[in-house]
């Protein structure tokens, strides 16, 4: 019998098919076995094996699975492509965090470490909606059925069950396991062209959104108000989420990559470079991130736009309401919290940005749900203060941001990560939507900061070869 609290792992030769049958053997042992729930409480077991090296963009795309999900850390070297259901955890509206602590909590107390549910939440539970995002609902995370994880050069395919209930469902299991054939062919290739472009605000609504701001830092208590703008695309041909985000993932290293593709064919895909907090154990790392400039075409250029970041008093400014408001957030739900005194830089291949860490050790009894709950949003997505910021998002922004600057990531048992999910597009078959954002404070200028979003939303479709900067 094996221990239902950790991975049950068996070590072969690398080949594809042997790696599947002995996936199969394991399944059928753990079905037909002793494992299973206690006082007829339901328990996860998850079944590994080592398999061949494989790309985990070609594997994704192979399989027919409605649910797929890909997750990349952003330096800790693993990566998981992940197809079907083993079970669910989902709601189309809030109240989000009770629901998600009743369903889960009690499956991850026993959980193998291995066992992670991948998901995320809308940025705004209390706004309306948007057909475009319905299929999201307002948090969505799943307990895949099939993984394939690479970590260190080394690669398992890995089954995740839920006892007792799986115990009926060998029979649709196994078929299932049948179908992990290794890709016949690559995701790899060119990406169709974008035809037009469509801008929600444009230039006009967007200094009116500016000016609204910027007015409201005078004769109210705001003080930073995050405003996003959408860029919608359309292809002549369908996009395929997969190679979308295996481009994407060549040019924007040091990030945390995602996708999610739902029952229907509409994915979420991005590449951010911002962790909303890691937890291992009672240990927890977040970080503030605000404060933007591009990398420079020379050495020389670079060298002055990183200057230019460094000294911005407005710059400065507005990364310090995020510091301060997340600091203020954890210190209660931490023995000990440390913040970095003063910002220094985060350098991306495209981009640069202030960043601050943030490192605590989290009191007895203090949840993933509590830290996710109190983080979002933090000030460098929606503002501070964070409820009058809201407010004004919802009455300037003429979209729906549905999971753009929500927390995306994965739960486990004593563990979890979270990254806010900037840099990111919504496909839904031949149309691609993106979104950005940019802080504004007092000093701020509608043409400034009209520039910094452009320059995100033309650096992410640079991935497809063009570069359309004006809406047609």
């Amino acid at each position: 019998m094996h221990d239902h609290r950790s991975a049950i792992s068996t070590e072969l030769g690398p080949d594809a098919a042997v790696a599947r049958e002995r996936l199969l053997e394991e399944v059928r042992r753990v079905l037909h076995g002793g494992n299973g729930s206690r006082a007829g409480r339901e328990q996860i077991v998850r079944v590994s094996v080592p398999t061949a090296p494989v790309n985990l963009f070609d594997w994704l795309h192979a399989r027919k699975e409605t649910d797929k999900a890909y997750w990349s850390g952003r330096r800790d070297g693993r990566a998981v492509a992940a197809a079907g259901v083993a079970d669910v955890c989902a709601g189309e509206a809030g109240p989000i965090y009770a629901p998600l602590a009743e369903h889960l909590a009690p499956l991850l107390r026993t959980a193998p470490n291995g066992a992670r549910y991948f998901g995320g939440i809308r940025f705004d539970t209390e706004r309306p909606v948007a057909e475009e995002w319905r299929a999201f609902g307002a948090y969505r995370f799943v307990l895949p059925r099939f993984e394939l994880v690479r970590r260190e050069g080394e690669y398992r395919l890995a089954c995740n069950l839920v006892l007792p209930r799986d115990r009926e469902r060998l029979p649709e299991i196994s078929a299932e396991i049948a179908l992990l054939t290794m890709p016949s062919e690559t995701v790899d290739g060119p990406l169709p062209l974008p035809s037009t472009r469509r801008d929600a605000p444009d230039a006009e609504g967007w200094r009116r959104n500016v000016a609204w701001a910027l007015d409201a830092f005078t004769n109210t208590g705001l003080d930073k108000v995050v405003l996003a703008r959408k860029a919608t695309y359309t292809f002549a041909d369908a996009i395929l989420p997969e190679r979308l985000l295996r481009h994407l993932e060549r040019v924007t290293p040091n990030c945390f990559h995602f996708l999610f593709q739902l029952p229907g064919g509409d994915a979420f895909v991005g590449a951010t470079p911002e962790r909303l907090f890691r937890r291992e154990g009672r240990s927890m790392w977040s970080e503030a991130v605000a404060g933007t400039r591009p990398r420079g075409e020379t050495t020389i250029a670079d060298a002055r736009l990183r200057e230019e970041l460094m000294h911005s008093e407005k710059d400065q400014r507005e990364h310090a309401y995020v510091r301060r408001s997340i600091g203020e957030t954890l210190r209660p739900l931490c023995l000990r919290l440390d913040v970095d005194a003063a910002a220094s830089e985060m350098a991306l291949a495209r981009g640069r940005h202030l960043v601050s860490g943030i490192h605590g050790t989290l009191r007895d009894g203090v949840t993933t749900l509590d830290l996710l709950e109190g983080l979002h949003p933090t000030p460098a997505v929606g503002g501070y203060p964070k409820d009058a910021a809201q407010a004004a998002i919802r009455h300037l922004e003429p979209f729906d941001r549905g999971w753009y600057a929500g927390p995306v990531g994965w739960i486990g048992r004593e563990a979890a990560e979270f990254a806010v999910a900037l840099r990111c597009g919504l496909v839904r078959e031949r149309r691609l939507s993106l979104f950005s954002g940019a802080g504004i404070v007092l000093g701020s200028t509608p043409d400034a900061e009209w520039e910094e979003i452009e320059h995100k939303i033309v650096d992410f479709i640079k991935v497809f070869g063009l570069d359309l900067r004006r809406a047609k």
